[in-house]
């Protein structure tokens, strides 16, 4: 059956109220004094009252304390610490709501536990080298955490949480070494160590942030060689099949058209062989092209840069092919190679006046934006797909029946070796927008 705690207390308290009652009738009846009967009545019963009290609350104070015991060892990450109540009463259910508590604290240590567990194994085990670094009281930064291989990397295997980076940089490769003071994210190439071993290429990331309020570095070393030697491959077998391709689409029609063209000279029959060489020229004219249209692309030279006006360099390549200048191209001036910039802009112009739409509405506009130079190449064609807008610019990717695939990677190439960027969208009412970022000068 469940008692209160008022019925517990009761239960001290009412043969102490039978006591106060009973002794002052007693001393009065023995000592016929009523003060001197209350003065020894009080003496006696105060202490009786103290000690029936303390009684009382033993169980109580020594379940707060255990209570308090509890909660500070949570507080200290403890949880295996447990509370025991023997009575039946509302301290009872106190205690069974801190047991549950406790379990539920238990629970979540003890996954917490495991998931830390699982992630330390799978950094551990992680193909990537982490080294987290903190700064050190010396000023320096010193390593907090490294993986398994971090350390392969940079120690030999061995342990080297709380070394100084400075020390340990000191037996790394200098290319490590130069990536890490450059700053920010970064490709570099480690040379073999052996004869017959191969160069290793690494990607270096760096975040920063804080943790437990204290500033801390994560660096992240991956090896892409393996990767990238998969993905070389697989580049050099599209180029062979491109490059298959367009040769048997040029050799095929040559060799029947000279085989053609013996039949007729055997025949006596000279007329059709005009018609026969002049086809033979063509085909053998776009095989010739298509083999410089690669050997451009493989051997782009370091751009020349020179301060070129866009106005008089824009009316240079009008020259060459229409088109309406728009914009402030007056009195803005980049750092460019004009013949590199040239041949780019040249083959965005005609890519334009390839799309379908008017030659009259293809425009090159200039603007000046931000410390930086915005050329736009428009027409009014019928502009690009979404999948051809995402591979436009992939080398050998072409949608034209005699299309390389080189002309736009050929026009980024150029692009991105002049320290800017390209985009490609379909604009408002038909056409296309291919627009060139440029630093100004």
């Amino acid at each position: 059956m469940k008692r209160s705690l008022a019925g517990r207390l009761l239960l001290w308290l009412a043969p102490l109220g039978v006591v106060a009652i009973a002794l002052p009738l007693a001393l009065q009846a023995w000592l016929a004094d009523v003060w001197l009967s209350g003065v020894i009545a009080a003496a006696i019963l105060l202490p009786l009252a103290v000690w029936v009290l303390r009684q009382a609350l033993a169980p109580l104070n020594s379940l707060f304390r255990a209570l308090s015991g509890a909660v500070n060892s949570y507080r200290d990450g403890e949880f295996n610490f447990g509370v025991h109540w023997d009575g039946n009463d509302e301290l009872h259910d106190l205690v069974v709501s801190h047991e549950q508590l406790g379990q539920v604290l238990r629970d979540q240590r003890q996954g917490l536990a495991q998931r830390e567990l699982l992630l330390d194994s799978m950094v551990q085990h992680s193909p990537v080298a982490m080294l987290l670094l903190a700064p050190g009281g010396d000023g320096g930064l010193r390593v907090v955490f490294a993986n398994l291989a971090a350390r392969a990397l940079l120690h030999g295997g061995k342990r080297m949480d709380g070394q100084r980076l400075e020390s340990l940089l000191q037996q790394a490769q200098p290319e490590l070494v130069e990536a890490l003071e450059r700053g920010g994210d970064s490709l570099f190439v480690v040379p073999a160590s052996e004869e017959g071993g191969e160069e290793q290429i690494y990607h270096l990331a760096r975040r920063r942030f804080q943790l437990n309020g204290r500033p801390q570095e994560l660096l992240q070393l991956w090896r892409l060689t393996s990767e990238l030697r998969r993905q070389e491959v697989q580049t050099w077998k599209k180029v062979i099949r491109v490059i298959s391709h367009e040769l048997n689409n040029a050799l095929a029609p040559i060799a029947s058209l000279a085989h053609s063209g013996g039949e007729l000279v055997r025949r006596g029959r000279h007329d059709p062989l005009e018609h026969v060489f002049a086809t033979i020229e063509e085909r053998a004219r776009h095989l010739e092209e298509f083999i410089r249209g690669y050997a451009r692309f493989a051997k782009l030279p370091q751009p020349q840069k020179q301060a070129v006006e866009w106005a008089g360099f824009l009316r240079g390549l009008q020259q060459q092919i229409g088109f309406t200048i728009e914009g402030q191209a007056q009195d803005t001036h980049s750092r460019i190679d004009p013949a590199q910039f040239g041949q780019a802009l040249l083959n965005l112009v005609k890519n334009a006046h390839e799309s379908g739409g008017d030659p009259a509405q293809v425009t090159v506009r200039v603007l000046p934006l931000h410390g930086q130079v915005r050329i736009e190449v428009l027409d009014r064609g019928a502009g690009m797909n979404q999948a051809v807008l995402q591979n436009a610019l992939v080398p050998f990717y072409s949608t034209k029946r005699n299309g390389t695939g080189l002309g736009l990677a050929l026009t980024r190439e150029i692009i991105e070796a002049h320290d800017g960027r390209i985009a490609l969208h379909n604009r408002e009412g038909g056409g296309l927008c291919v627009t060139l970022h440029l630093p100004g000068s």
